[in-house]
Parts: C-alpha cells; sequence; structure tokens
C-alpha cells in the first residue's frame, strides 16, 4: 500500500512539475530593448504608433485629459493634444489628420498637433480604427451604435451600424472588409466597409471567450484573435470563420498585431508578457515565445519600420486598506477590498520590445 502511494504522490508531482513547465516563460528571440519612464497622472488603454509621421500617440484618462505625443523613435515628448478623454487614436497618413475615441471625438493635425474640431458621436467611444481602403476612421462603443464611421478627410461622419455585440479591436484588408472581434459574444463580425453592414459572423465555437485582440495576416487570410477564457489566441480564416488553431497565451490580453515582415502575431498580456506565435505556414503555427514585461502592460502597437513592438504600463502600490466597518463578505475592486491599487507617482513607463 506504502508503495502504491508513492508511486502515486510522485505522479502528482510529474504532473505539477509538467503543468509548471508549459506555464514557464519560453526562450525566444525578443527582449526589452528599452523601458522610458515618462511619468505623467492619469490612467492609460490604448497605445498607437504613427510609422509615417514617426509619432506614438498615448491617450491619459483623470483630472486633465489629453493625449500625450511622442517621438517614436527617441521616445522624447513632442507635445500632446488637450482636453481628449479618450481611449484610443488614430491617424490617417495621407490628410495628416488624427482622431481620438473620445467623446465628442477630438480630431487634429498631426504635424502641429492643433486641434481641428470635435465632432459629436453617441455610444461610449472606446476603440478606434483607420481604414486605408476609403481613408475613414471607425470608432467602436460597447453601447449602440457599436460603430461610427467617419470621413478621415474632413471630419463628417459617414454612418453608424449595430454590430450584434461589443467590440473590441478591429483590423481591416485594406480592400473593403474589416473584421471586429465581439467580446460579448465570442464571435468575430465581418463587415463590408463600404455599405457599412455585417456580411458575416464566426463564432469562436468555445475554443477562446471574451475576444480582447485581433491581428490580421492580410496576405494569407488569417485572423488571430486572442481571448480572455480561456487565455488562447484562436486562429482562423477570414473568408469562411474556419478554425485553422488554437495555442495558449498569457492572462489578460487587451491587444495584438502581426508583423508580416516576421510572420508573427503578437498578443500584449495584463499578467506582464507578451505572448509571440510563428506562423511557420496559412495553416502551421506555434508559439515562440513568452516574454516579460510589466504587470498591466496590456495594449501594444507595431511600429512597422523598425520592427519593434511598443507597450505601456506603470507601476503600482498596494490597494489601499479597507475601512474598519467593511463588511468581511465585501466584493474585492480591483486588486483588493479596499479599492483599486494606486499608480506610483512618475511610473509611467513606454517599453520597446525587439530582437
Amino acid at each position: 500500500m506504502r508503495q502504491v502511494s508513492l508511486i502515486f504522490a510522485a505522479g502528482i508531482a510529474m504532473v505539477a512539475f509538467i503543468g509548471l513547465a508549459q506555464q514557464a516563460p519560453t526562450a525566444g528571440p525578443y527582449k526589452v530593448l528599452k523601458t522610458a519612464k515618462v511619468g505623467g497622472d492619469g490612467g492609460f488603454d490604448y497605445v498607437y504608433a504613427d510609422d509615417a509621421g514617426r509619432r506614438l500617440y498615448v491617450p491619459r484618462s483623470g483630472p486633465t485629459p489629453r493625449i500625450n505625443v511622442f517621438n517614436l523613435d527617441t521616445l522624447e515628448p513632442v507635445g500632446e493634444i488637450p482636453k481628449a478623454s479618450a481611449r484610443g487614436a488614430a491617424v490617417d497618413p495621407k490628410s495628416n489628420h488624427g482622431f481620438a475615441s473620445s467623446k465628442p471625438v477630438v480630431m487634429w493635425d498631426t504635424k502641429t498637433l492643433a486641434t481641428i474640431k470635435t465632432i459629436d458621436v453617441q455610444g461610449n467611444p472606446d476603440g478606434i480604427l483607420f481604414d486605408p481602403f476609403n481613408q475613414r476612421v471607425w470608432v467602436f462603443s460597447h453601447s449602440q451604435p457599436n460603430a461610427t464611421v467617419i470621413d478621415a478627410k474632413d471630419g463628417s461622419v459617414v454612418g453608424t451600424l449595430d454590430l450584434g455585440g461589443a467590440p473590441e479591436q478591429a483590423v481591416s484588408d485594406g480592400k473593403g472588409h474589416l473584421y471586429v472581434d465581439l467580446e460579448d459574444k465570442d464571435k468575430i463580425a465581418a463587415v463590408d466597409a463600404k455599405t457599412l453592414k455585417v456580411t458575416a459572423v464566426y463564432d469562436l465555437a468555445g475554443k477562446g471567450g471574451g475576444p480582447g485582440g485581433l491581428a490580421f495576416d492580410v496576405k494569407n487570410h488569417v485572423l488571430f484573435a486572442t481571448c480572455h477564457n480561456p487565455a488562447t489566441m484562436v486562429v482562423l480564416n477570414s473568408d469562411d470563420g474556419k478554425i485553422l488553431a488554437t495555442l495558449p497565451i498569457g492572462s489578460g490580453t487587451d491587444g495584438a498585431t502581426f508583423n508580416p515582415k516576421t510572420m508573427e502575431a503578437f498578443s500584449s498580456n495584463g499578467d506582464g508578457t507578451l505572448s509571440v506565435i510563428k506562423e511557420n505556414s496559412p495553416t502551421s503555427f506555434v508559439v515562440e515565445q513568452d516574454l516579460k514585461t510589466m504587470p498591466r502592460a496590456k495594449t501594444l502597437t507595431l511600429d512597422s519600420k523598425t520592427d519593434h513592438i511598443l507597450l505601456i504600463a506603470a507601476e503600482y502600490g498596494p490597494p489601499p486598506a479597507p475601512p474598519a466597518d467593511a463588511p468581511k463578505d465585501a466584493p474585492k475592486q480591483g486588486g483588493g477590498r479596499g479599492g483599486r491599487a494606486p499608480m506610483l507617482p512618475d511610473s509611467f513607463s513606454i517599453l520597446v520590445v525587439g530582437k
């Protein structure tokens, strides 16, 4: 009986070891090349690289909402767009117009950073995408209308549409087709950019839930949906929604991107990792690396000129203690019963990842 128990215990230990080995970050070609502690107060969400104009846009929320603008090559500050309480930013390189996913949407001149005008929109702006197909900006909202479409040349509202769910990230093939992940429906909506209509809805079929990021290999018609529950990257064909692969990623994903030069998809994760998926062929995908970054570095952007990935994060202190009279079964908020953990002063940072 003792021998059986020892064998059983050894088996449990081996399973635990294998589980830990599978979760351990894998070595790979990428590393954090630079961490610029740029500071500044306020929360943050999406980060956007204008690789043509060589600027990096970082929306900051809080008492003084604005979009901080940095030199994409040096990460030195070059200015800001004030009074823009935004979650994200996008730029049309042809018209040199920038847009914030704020309410109202702020439109600015990307050369001078001067505000051109504000644009009234409905819903609650969150994600944003510039579509080069017809020079339009898509502003996404979890509440209806789920998308507001703006002409980037003059800032006029072209139309709105209901996507049938709460959108997070969107991608374009540059030829009139958009794809949007619907976080609350575990689906991907295919959209006709000309008619502003949903043409198909792809179900992730239980392979991944709560998609928070979406990347696109346009040439091979491959979508990469990064999901929260379970923490997976679901790879599917953009033409018919057929699932091609499912791969593990870090937890807390809130952004994804694809680099066609290196044939790699990336997921930025709130647990402080960057998951790198290598596309060996249009039907073969492997986890190439899980790189340690910073906790809550959950959004990213690609500088297609340098092939660098840029992420934003900050350092946080312990959550405040709960009031003495707080009930023991009070719900936790963001890290403790006492409330959300505070950001440490001047700890906000930009991370540059590359080979």
